[in-house]
């Protein structure tokens, strides 16, 4: 199977081309700062020919057959399956990917298409009776129409067609605009595939550029009914507030500060390893990683022990070695960002266990103690590989510790006692919560979504559905109505 080819393009209205501005985007590999591809930025010019493009496309597109959409849908999870080592490589090379985080986000990527592959069929009206004689209510449930899409660079691929593959299932056509620093893996390669499978053109596009210079305007332009955004919560709030001036709906999936409890009738060792790999999987650039280790008085010592000394075998460093558990973060803006973190809470009274160094972009999994719940490393999100140990004593303090801080997307709880535990797991303010596992946890038919500052709406199955769709009231009068007065 050959390789797919020029994927340093726009991909707009069926063509591949480069952007109309005069000015590049370098797509660096963040562990040796090689430049994996350059793009000729998209533009404004750029922009509104995709939209216009999905306009376009899109009303036929929503009249194409449900067994029709669906079989693109179910051959594109095909291809990827087929193209699966091409599209780890980019992964590792584009966004260092471990060998384990890529297997994740391959196998979420497919599962995701494949559930789409559903919808066409799931999208049902309703028939009510109604209050006027003679009369027949009926709901009909359509696409909204065309759906920006903004996606992320830690999870590029899953986070990208999760919004993607949806959007076209339901019908909806789509303008893609991936992260800078993950322009294939979550933008062109993902057209690239649709195109294989038989999308027809203008459906999908994708544009790569600067956010400096088509951001605000991707969310502004008049055609998206809706944006779907995956990043930061400061980036989240002013997007919503851009398309709050035009009445426009968003989906919003945010930043997270996710709490990690164990109770002192836990399974201490089952406990231990579910947090290593829920706080270091991809370094911890996930949304749903970890970011606070709360720990009950009796078992701190015992868990910190165990914990600490499995972190320290954790293997770190070039992420194309299959024994590399942590590999790079995306930058070396965002470890220098960490280590200030880390600086300003050891000055405050906090300890670095193990860990705390870098080199070049790797940072070393760390672990901290004496943290408090209003030092930096744990009252912001890490977004890295750095575990905050804190103690408490009652499930009142934890409750309060867990909820005082302004997100409210994913965490676990570790007890013995399960119906005590989902107890305590529902006073915790969060779209999503794991009793006796880890936070990080997607299944494409299970509501993802935040509370507070972590987003609005939810992903996956028949609640994304909801989101990417819109009702019309449609009456039928049988029988002649009686007007009177009138």
């Amino acid at each position: 199977m050959t390789k797919y080819q020029n994927l340093n393009q726009q991909y707009i209205a069926g063509a591949w081309k480069p952007g109309s501005e005069n000015n590049n985007i370098d797509d660096y590999n963040p562990y040796d700062q090689s430049i994996v591809a350059t793009f000729k930025s998209a533009g404004l010019k750029d922009l509104d020919e995709a939209y216009n493009a999905a306009r376009k496309a899109q009303e036929a597109w929503a009249k194409t057959l449900p067994q029709t959409r669906s079989d693109i849908m179910t051959k594109a999870a095909n291809i990827i399956e087929q193209r699966k080592d091409e599209i780890a490589d980019i992964m590792t090379k584009e966004c260092g990917s471990t060998v384990i985080k890529r297997a994740i986000e391959l196998q979420i990527g497919i599962n995701i298409i494949r559930e789409a592959a559903s919808f066409p069929t799931r999208q049902h009206g309703y028939i009510f009776d109604s209050f006027t004689p003679g009369k027949e209510s009926r709901v009909y449930r359509k696409p909204l129409g065309v759906i920006g899409v903004i996606s992320p660079f830690n999870f590029p691929f899953n986070l990208s067609l999760r919004s993607v593959a949806t959007a076209l299932a339901v019908g909806n056509a789509v303008v893609l605009k991936p992260a800078s620093e993950t322009p294939i893996i979550g933008g062109t390669i993902i057209g690239k595939i649709f195109e294989e499978a038989g999308l027809p053109k203008g459906v999908l596009n994708v544009v790569v550029g600067k956010a400096s210079l088509i951001g605000d305007p991707f969310v502004e332009h008049p055609i998206p009914k809706l944006i779907s955004f995956t990043g930061s919560t400061p980036v989240g709030t002013n997007l919503a507030k851009l398309a709050a001036g035009q009445l426009k709906k968003t989906s919003l999936e945010l930043g997270g500060n996710n709490v990690f409890i164990v109770m002192d009738d836990a399974d201490i060792d089952r406990a231990v390893e579910a947090s290593v790999f829920g706080k270091f999987l991809h370094q911890g650039q996930i949304c749903m990683s970890i970011n606070r280790i709360f720990l009950q008085e009796k078992i701190f010592d015992s868990f910190k022990e165990k914990f600490i000394a499995k972190v320290k075998k954790l293997k770190f460093g070039d992420p194309a070695d299959k024994d590399v558990l942590i590999g790079p973060l995306i930058d070396e803006k965002a470890v220098n960002r960490i280590l200030k973190s880390i600086d300003a809470s050891v000055t405050r009274g906090a300890k670095v266990e193990t860990g705390g160094k870098a080199k070049g972009n790797v940072l070393e999994p760390t672990v901290m103690t004496g943290v408090k719940n209003d030092y930096p490393i744990a009252h912001d999100e890490i977004f890295g590989p750095v575990a905050p140990l804190i103690s408490f004593k009652t499930v009142e303090e934890v409750l309060a510790m867990a909820n005082e801080i302004n997100y409210g997307l994913s965490g676990a709880l570790h007890t013995s006692n399960v119906e005590k535990g989902v107890e305590i797991a529902r006073q915790i303010t969060t779209g999503m919560i794991h009793i006796n596992d880890q936070s990080v946890n997607d299944e494409p038919n299970a509501p993802f979504g935040g509370e507070k500052g972590s987003g609005l709406g939810r992903f996956n199955g028949e609640f994304i559905i909801e989101e990417f769709s819109t009702l019309q009231w449609v009456t039928i009068q049988h029988e002649k109505r009686d007007y009177s007065p009138f």
